[in-house]
């Protein structure tokens, strides 16, 4: 099992959100972690969906670019299904599976867990640029 960091999550945009700490498990499978803080909750005191959809889209668009062969991946569709809420100190674990990837195009699914519940379940298309 190939467990790798990957700095390219804490640059840029994310790294204003506290980064995503994000390891390549095997050729198809990712994982990240990151933690809700009170920047990221709303005005009802639960992560925001836009702080969920960011992390989903980074991860994935990491693991887009790295099975592209380092190749710039760009997000074409973003799907985003918000079950459960997640709230302040709740770590976040994001599941990544690369479904497939043809010449110019990736599908990627992403499940976003709390401890107990499912958070978010989302799922893109990525273009190779």
């Amino acid at each position: 099992m190939i467990k790798k960091n990957m700095e390219e999550t804490n640059r840029g945009f994310m790294k204003h959100l506290g980064g995503l700490n994000l390891k390549k498990i095997d050729d198809k499978n990712y994982e990240f972690l990151t933690d809700v803080k009170e920047m990221h909750l709303n005005s009802g005191n639960i992560a925001h969906g836009g702080f969920l959809s960011t992390i989903a889209d980074t991860g994935m668009g990491t693991a887009a670019h790295k099975i592209a062969g380092d190749k710039r991946c760009v997000t074409i569709d973003l799907n985003m299904k918000f079950i459960s809420p997640a709230l302040l100190g709740e770590k976040l674990n994001g599941k990544i599976k690369i479904l497939k990837k043809t010449r110019t195009l990736v599908f990627i699914n992403c499940e976003i867990n709390n401890d107990k519940d499912t958070v978010v379940f989302a799922s893109g298309t990525w273009k190779i640029l």
